[in-house]
């Protein structure tokens, strides 16, 4: 199954992220928050972003969905092709449409796919 790891600035905002597609998603998805810094503050952690891709990655690659700044940064040095890749989506709606096509078995292209498809979606 294709991980995800959703990078943001703020830990508390990645794990409510992370809670809400789980709810959304699947609880068995491999999905995990990496927000904030060693210390509890705002910024991004190459170490937790590591540590969260050791711990979804189950072999069927792994999307990272980075909020803004410096998590985008942080992901594109973890980057690797075809294996960890980088959705370029909105962090909410991007995160719960990988998880749910991630839930139903999707590849890691179909799985970006979906991610990418959420940056179209029009509220009103």
């Amino acid at each position: 199954m294709v991980g995800i790891v959703l990078i943001s600035h703020s830990s508390g905002l990645a794990a409510e992220v992370a809670a809400l597609a789980r709810q959304i998603g699947g609880a068995h998805v491999p999905l995990a928050a990496a927000g904030g810094t060693e210390d509890g503050g705002l910024g991004t952690s190459p170490d937790r972003v590591t540590a969260a891709i050791e711990e979804v990655d189950r072999g069927d690659g792994v999307v990272l969905i980075p909020d803004l700044g410096s998590s985008v940064l942080t992901a594109r040095l973890l980057q690797s092709p075809d294996h960890v890749v980088i959705a370029d989506v909105p962090f909410v709606e991007g995160a719960i449409s990988a998880v749910v096509a991630a839930g139903g078995g999707a590849s890691l292209d179909g799985v970006m796919a979906a991610a990418e498809e959420a940056r179209h979606v029009r509220k009103l």
